[in-house]
């Protein structure tokens, strides 16, 4: 293995390791919040409209 070999692997193993740890942040974190907050707007905008439909 020769140097530009050995860099070659360096930066595939940078790029798989940058994506695993971005897939791991999105998966626990960025998709859980976003859903959250989905079903807290939907709750807000439901109760929002039973209140309006019974004045």
């Amino acid at each position: 293995m020769d140097l530009s070999q050995f860099s070659g692997f360096l930066v595939f193993l940078t790029v798989f390791t940058m994506g695993f740890w971005l897939m791991i942040f999105l998966i626990t974190f960025v998709i859980p919040y976003w859903l959250i907050g989905y079903f807290k707007e939907s709750w807000k905008y439901r109760k929002a409209a039973k209140v309006e439909a019974k004045k």
